[in-house]
């Protein structure tokens, strides 16, 4: 280092005129002995010989300054520090100083000290926008990647690995197909990286598939990043969630087909419902009037066909039908562990457990008490018909099992009812509410049960949704505001 700065000695300053960065030659004092061009075009320094480079420091780089050119003449023959310092139009510099001991020999008159001043007010600045642009890009909500020029991820938020369910390990080094749906034809991404990779941003909605499986639609905008020379280096990929506005779409769908039926209702079960009468009552009669075995065995046959169709004729009837039934009061929970009782003692689910964990703290809520419970013993049927047809496909080691659950979440009460059964195929899954759509065997279901309770938790302000799998059964959550609005 000593033969280092021995040779800068024997250098003429004067080398350093036109470097980039700028250069200041001072005594042990701070007095400005020298300096190159780019320090006198940047910096207000006029050559005056008593001119101090403490002048053109921001106050509070001072004792910094000062400590440093203490130590470097005390003995340290080199020492990197930042500092504040004011350019000639007063606007404050982020400085990296170089300082180096060029001679502190005693026989000398005086030591000589050169700094190197490095602004890094941009750089500063770019790394500073930089960790701003981090800290946006990882705690906004909306989902947020971003891919190399092949596709690859190289940046996802948090967000973003809460939306596909995979962690960002999962997905770096990957390319977006790893979640996408299959259901986008391929001219749709022909068309989408022709767009990107002219320069022009991409906006489309797709379907994508979470790490579980469940589907997630997004509303997809793909932007290309360019550097300074404007070529692109990568693209950005923002995600705003349409699940909920899809789900929304559904529901509202459904509801108008509630609402088309349900006008039509009364009209259908009347026209049907007077000739059945004439029907049923004709073959009552010859029932009575004959002693023929097979001619009474077919007639009992056509009574029970007929008490079937009116059944679905009263379901219809009933749900066409304004309520009569006053609002009430009503513990949900005792309704809830009635309806488990009743279908718990059936012969059918005499080999099922039967599970529930209810939250006794629950305000009671304005219904009908019967309505309810109608509604939880038709899902709860149907979960032993799921349960029974697993077991039947699976063997005798196959334990059903049927959950029940209440629980208070801010001003709604939640009900859910799961069983371990056989569930329901996805593409099935939009149709459980629709009248006389049911996955039994013919004859042993009506497909107005699910309708029905439907419509009852409407009327009772709540939603019902379901979540399925095929083969690992089957979840119904019904939600019931705490005080609805009539």
């Amino acid at each position: 280092m000593a033969d280092n700065q021995t040779n800068l000695l024997l250098l003429d300053f004067a080398l350093f005129r036109d470097m980039p960065e700028s250069y200041f030659l001072l005594d042990k004092v701070g007095t400005i002995r020298d300096f190159n061009s780019t320090a006198h075009s940047t910096y207000n320094v006029s050559g005056d010989k008593e001119q101090n480079f403490i002048g053109i420091l921001a106050p509070e780089s001072v004792l910094s300054f000062e400590h440093a050119i203490i130590r470097c003449t005390g003995g340290e023959k080199s020492i990197v520090f930042q500092i504040h310092m004011k350019d000639r139009s007063d606007r404050i510099i982020d400085a990296r100083i170089k300082m180096f001991l060029l001679n502190n020999d005693p026989e000398e008159t005086e030591a000589r000290v050169l700094l190197v001043v490095e602004d890094r007010t941009e750089a500063n600045m770019n790394a500073m926008n930089l960790t701003r642009f981090k800290y946006v890009a990882e705690h906004v909500s909306t989902p947020l990647q971003i891919t190399d020029l092949a596709g690859k991820m190289i940046f996802i938020n948090s967000a973003f690995e809460n939306e596909s369910g995979y962690l960002k390990e999962e997905l770096l080094g990957q390319n977006p197909r790893i979640f996408g749906s299959g259901k986008h034809s391929q001219k749709l991404w022909d068309n989408m990286w022709s767009s990107i990779s002219s320069g022009k941003s991409w906006i489309g909605e797709v379907e994508n598939r979470r790490k579980n499986g469940d589907t997630f639609y997004s509303h997809l905008q793909i932007s290309p990043i360019f550097d300074s020379d404007k070529k692109i280096l990568g693209y950005f990929g923002l995600h705003r969630d349409l699940t909920g506005q899809r789900n929304l779409e559904k529901q509202l769908i459904q509801t108008q087909k509630m609402e088309s039926i349900g006008t039509l209702a009364a009209g259908v079960a009347h026209e049907v419902g007077n000739p059945l009468a004439s029907i049923s009552a004709l073959a009552q009669i010859i029932q009575r009037s004959t002693k023929d075995t097979f001619i009474i065995e077919k007639l009992e046959l056509i009574k029970k066909q007929i008490n079937r169709i009116s059944k679905i004729i009263r379901d219809l009837v009933d749900f066409s039908r304004p309520s009569n039934y006053e609002l009430k009061s009503t513990d949900i929970n005792l309704n809830l562990r009635e309806a488990l009782d009743i279908v718990r003692v059936g012969k059918k689910a005499k080999d099922i457990i039967f599970k529930y964990s209810l939250d006794d703290s629950l305000p009671k809520l304005p219904l009908v008490s019967d309505q309810i419970q109608q509604v939880f013993v038709n899902i709860l049927i149907n979960a032993v018909d799921a349960v029974i047809e697993m077991k039947e496909g699976s063997g005798s080691d196959f334990i059903g099992e049927i959950n029940a659950y209440s629980v208070m979440k801010k001003d709604e009460v939640i009900i859910t009812l799961s069983d371990n059964g056989k569930g329901i195929a996805e593409k099935n899954l939009n149709k459980i509410f629709e009248p006389f759509y049911t996955t039994k065997a013919v004859g042993k279901g009506t497909g107005l049960g699910l309708w029905v309770s439907y419509g009852i938790i409407k009327s009772f302000q709540g939603d019902i949704h379901v979540q399925s799998q095929e083969n690992q059964g089957t979840s119904f959550i019904i939600t019931l505001p705490v005080n609805p609005v009539y």
